[in-house]
């Protein structure tokens, strides 16, 4: 089927590089775009997750989660019986 479609100018300059370097046709180049697009459209949408939360008292007071070195510190010296 024949149609006429309007491109931004950098984008159809960047499609005919892809299609010689590819050596594929300005319209393979096209319609492999647009079933690219397509088919992520038809995947199905990720669904939420459910995270199971368990009690607790929550993280202790002076933990810092993004300082690995003390948070590690401080797992070893709660396991330590001294």
């Amino acid at each position: 089927m024949r149609t006429t479609i309007r491109l931004d100018a950098r984008l159809l300059a960047q499609a005919k590089k892809l299609a010689a370097d590819t050596n594929r046709t300005l319209t393979k180049v096209i319609e492999d775009a647009l079933l690219e697009v397509l088919s992520r459209r038809r995947r199905s949408p990720r669904r939420a997750i459910s995270l199971t939360v368990v009690g607790g008292r929550g993280v202790n007071p002076g933990i810092d989660l993004d300082d690995s070195a003390a948070l590690l510190a401080a797992m070893e010296s709660q396991d330590d019986p001294a």
